[in-house]
């Protein structure tokens, strides 16, 4: 697998992101896509040391398109110059939670865990109910001095703990959120080395999988709502 490949084609399309580079440049599209499922592959395999439960997709299962929804957008640019992957027993759906990579050159690369989507008022307040009487658990997993090293939960919250909760609960604060998130940044210095990556990467999610998990049990009987 060629991450370089991946940078650079990446780094075209942002200098160039109109639909008439695109075409003229497809060849290399997929090209640099063959690197970043065959990046995806292998992501699956080490992932699944620890994590059987990915296995059963194909890599292509997992990635996101190029194409932007540009209806209501400001930045009318036809194309987000990155590559993107949802790993999880469930592909690249966003319940149950999984793991997620996102390839953009400019420092703009990450790993990710945990339910980014606040969309689904279910999810939200699944996840709170748990929180809320499991609270000791989740303190146990963020508290962890390997998850603290390496991660800060994010996501979209309220500025009150809802009022069907205890303001005063311990864990308050992740009682306002509507999704809960982990980022940690890559460089492209990082990404350049193939081998060095696909190692670190693997350990980062292999942490992250005690928060994945707390999530998806919170998460049981979620239902993706029909189209």
């Amino acid at each position: 697998m060629d991450t370089q490949m991946i940078l650079r084609y990446l780094t075209d399309l942002s200098a160039h992101n109109d639909r008439e580079w695109y075409h003229a440049h497809k060849t290399e599209y997929q090209q640099a896509n063959a690197q970043f499922e065959a990046l995806v592959q292998e992501l699956i395999l080490r992932i699944s040391e620890f994590d059987s439960s990915v296995l059963g997709h194909a890599p292509k299962e997992l990635t996101f398109k190029l194409v932007r929804d540009t209806r209501f957008s400001h930045d009318k640019s036809p194309y987000n110059p990155a590559f993107r992957a949802h790993i999880s027993s469930m592909g690249k759906l966003p319940i149950p939670v999984g793991y997620y990579l996102m390839i953009k050159p400019g420092g703009q690369s990450f790993l990710g865990g945990g339910l980014f989507a606040d969309i689904f008022k279910d999810a939200t307040r699944m996840v709170r109910d748990h929180i809320s009487t499991h609270g000791a658990q989740w303190e146990e997993i963020i508290a962890a001095p390997a998850f603290q090293a390496h991660f800060t939960v994010g996501g979209t919250k309220l500025k009150k703990v809802p009022a069907e909760y205890d303001p005063d609960h311990p864990q308050a604060e992740y009682l306002k959120h509507k999704s809960w998130y982990l980022e940690y940044p890559i460089a492209d210095a990082e990404l350049s080395g193939g081998a060095a990556f696909l190692s670190k990467a693997a350990e980062l999610f292999r942490l992250m999988k005690p928060f994945n998990d707390y999530l998806n049990a919170a998460l049981a009987s979620f239902k993706m709502p029909e189209r």
